[in-house]
């Protein structure tokens, strides 16, 4: 097989292999992406249930406790463009199983961390080992599953990530309550480990990916600005980085709101709300499922809007209602990120490790500037400011999900 780019030459390509469903080789990589979107996800938000924690025992503002987050995602998101470029000649699988073993050693590491500087620059360095993942897992998906189940199976490897954030929350919060939050990182780390391993163990060898051998940053930034001017990608792009920035600022203060009066949450009550990732594995799914059949930016722009739908209920006064919103808005954004990953690799043309960096820098960066920024709203004007923010970001993603289908030159 030629190492030869498709940017270079793209007349001819030689025949792909690709796993189909039904083979084995389908099931194994289905489960080790599954289990490397649970083990990166767990490991990067195990934090967030605690920042109510943080800013207690380290004397912090609830936007500084943030920064145990923010500086994670701010860093990987920065990790993600590297990331591509190594990818190329180390190789997919061996990248992923690097970054996964030495993120779930990082969060063990964090648990014996005896000042809040020390705490955060470990969790910038987890960021950093963590940009390994997404965007290689997305390429390594998009090169090797058979397009036609490609929605389905992105969208199993998106509901992998929302169990992960739904078990790095939910686990660490019990964990915290009755343990107290050291060993429930220290615990959180440690399943991380196994996951990698299992990863690692399951994932079988790319087929249509040739390595590069040495280093031309010639061709990645031909490659990356390639696709900043794809008509349509760009637009996909700022959908990751707003609707990632609205999701993760509601979970990021909520646990603010409902700690304190009149709700008064204990941590393991806080950390069994974010079981409503459960819904996110399945909105997934099933958006994926719906998008290669209706179309997947009709589907796009429907999760879109349920996920403002579900962030305006969360201004409600009944901890019921809120809960709800925040399942709605779990559902919704998981949807419409499932579709729009997968949009990436279908609208990418050549080099879809580099279109995939780049789609997950916007993720991250929305993640850590806007869910840092949202704790200013909620320090000014309390959370009704916070989802006025949200909603307001919200707004954008549609409006860049109907410039993205406007400049599409497929039909998807």
């Amino acid at each position: 097989m030629s190492d030869v780019s498709p940017i270079e030459m793209p007349a001819k390509s030689p025949a792909k292999e690709y796993l189909t469903r039904g083979t084995a080789s389908y099931r194994r990589a289905s489960l080790a992406l599954f289990l490397s979107g649970f083990s990166t996800f767990s490991l990067l938000y195990c934090v967030q249930p605690l920042l109510p924690i943080f800013a207690d025992e380290f004397s912090v503002s609830p936007a500084e406790s943030s920064l145990a987050l923010s500086l994670s995602t701010g860093f990987l998101a920065v990790a993600i463009i590297c990331a591509a470029a190594v990818s190329e000649g180390l190789g997919r699988r061996s990248l992923m199983s690097i970054s996964l073993v030495g993120a779930a050693l990082l969060t063990i590491a964090t648990a014996f961390a005896p000042s809040w500087h020390l705490l955060l620059v470990i969790r910038a360095l987890e960021g950093l080992v963590l940009g390994g993942v997404p965007a290689v897992a997305m390429a390594y998906l998009a090169e090797e599953i058979d397009p036609r189940g490609l929605g389905a199976t992105m969208g199993l490897y998106v509901g992998g990530t929302a169990f992960g954030g739904m078990s790095g929350r939910v686990l660490t919060g019990i964990f915290a309550e009755y343990l107290t939050w050291r060993p429930a990182l220290l615990l959180v780390g440690a399943i991380g480990l196994a996951a990698a391993i299992g990863f690692i163990a399951l994932l079988p060898p790319s087929r249509n990916f040739a390595r590069r051998s040495g280093f031309d940053p010639k061709f990645h930034l031909r490659a990356w600005l390639g696709h900043v001017r794809n008509p349509a990608l760009p637009f996909i792009f700022a959908i990751a980085f707003f609707a990632m920035g609205s999701f993760v600022t509601i979970y990021n203060y909520a646990g603010f709101l409902l700690v304190a009066a009149p709700y008064d949450l204990t941590q393991t009550e806080l950390g069994l709300i974010f079981a409503v990732y459960l819904f996110g594995i399945g909105a997934s799914s099933i958006g994926g499922m719906l998008g290669d059949r209706f179309g997947h930016f009709a589907v796009l722009l429907t999760g879109i809007a349920i996920t403002a739908a579900g962030s305006a209920l969360t201004l409600s006064a009944s901890l019921p209602i809120i809960i709800f919103g925040i399942i709605v808005l779990t559902s919704g954004f998981f949807m419409s990120h499932s579709i729009a990953s997968g949009l990436v690799g279908k609208l990418a043309r050549g080099t879809k490790g580099h279109a995939s960096s780049l789609y997950m820098l916007g993720y991250y960066v929305g993640s850590s500037v806007m869910g840092s920024a949202g704790g200013w709203f909620f320090a000014i004007e309390g959370w009704s400011a916070v989802v006025s923010f949200t909603l307001g970001m919200l707004t954008f993603a549609f409006a860049s999900a109907c410039a993205a289908r406007s400049f599409s030159r497929r039909k998807l």
